[in-house]
């Protein structure tokens, strides 16, 4: 864990792109513990040893949540990237996502992927519920989304980036994000975009490392489009916002989802530039992906 200190910053984004994250607002954040890392594969595994915990992907859906899907298909699996062999229009993402039965935490990518040679890797596929059962039994919590922005900032100041004002400083890579032509086209080793082990890419100004990029981060917020708004309205200084009290996405008004932060290796300027600092994603609290995880604050 590293020590945050207490701040005040400007949060949010100027980005035309990010209409969630406008208005700049100011935050002040009490000093705070985060991890230097995601949670890795290795120490999640010790966390289901211990407990026997099964996370969310590994059971079966329940058909009072699901009632249109056929029972054929209510099996065991998540969410993973499946790219098409050809561009397509970028304005359906069910274009690039499947859900693949027994796709979970130890086998990513569906049955027949698994972690051998992972366990450096951050644990993936990963819903909100296992996140925080993971934090609970370690005596800890998720950071919330001012948390995190604050963190990630790593005492910048309303910087596009991490690390400062330029995407590929001197043309150095800074973070795991996703190179070619989205999402058909990866000019990753073999073709295939993936997370990297924690820490491949250097730390911020506060030492934590992949606060940008390489998967997606959990928080405890729920996720509002107009919550900046909202603060920026109160006029003052807002202290340690905890997010709103509901979840309302206007592209899709029916499903309640929290903030999760931090972009991916699936992030790119084509498509989803949310590595950036202000960028804000969010998710059905249930799902999980091949590109979500998490790390513990305190």
């Amino acid at each position: 864990m590293v020590w945050i200190p207490a701040g005040e910053f400007s949060m949010g984004s100027e980005s035309s792109r990010f209409d969630d994250a406008r208005p700049w607002h100011r935050v002040r954040i009490d000093g705070f513990w985060l991890s230097k890392t995601t949670v890795r594969n290795e120490e999640f595994a010790r966390f289901v040893r211990a407990t026997g915990y099964v996370t969310v992907a590994e059971r079966k859906p329940r058909r009072q949540d699901f009632p249109d899907v056929p029972a054929q298909d209510l099996v065991p699996g998540s969410l993973v990237f499946t790219p098409p062999d050809h561009p397509v229009p970028l304005n359906d993402d069910t274009q690039w996502w499947s859900y693949v039965k027994g796709a979970n935490w130890r086998r990513p990518e569906g049955p027949q992927s698994s972690l051998a040679g992972r366990d450096k890797y951050p644990v993936v596929q990963i819903a909100f519920e296992d996140a925080r059962a993971y934090a609970r039994r370690a005596g800890k919590r998720l950071p919330t989304e001012a948390e995190y922005e604050y963190a990630e900032r790593g005492g910048l100041s309303c910087m596009p980036f991490a690390w400062g004002d330029q995407f590929t400083p001197h043309g150095k890579d800074m973070a795991n994000t996703f190179h070619g032509h989205f999402p058909d086209k990866s000019t990753a080793p073999n073709g295939h975009p993936d997370a990297r082990p924690v820490a491949s890419y250097a730390p911020n100004g506060y030492g934590l490392y992949d606060m940008s990029g390489n998967v997606w981060e959990w928080t405890t917020d729920w996720y509002r489009a107009d919550y900046y708004k909202m603060l920026a309205a109160m006029g003052r200084v807002a202290a340690n916002p905890k997010g709103p009290a509901s979840s309302f996405d206007p592209k899709e008004p029916g499903v309640v989802k929290r903030v999760v932060r931090g972009g991916s290796f699936l992030c790119t300027d084509q498509f989803c530039s949310r590595y950036e600092v202000g960028g804000r994603g969010q998710a059905e609290p249930s799902s999980a992906a091949n590109h979500t995880g998490f790390r513990l604050a305190e």
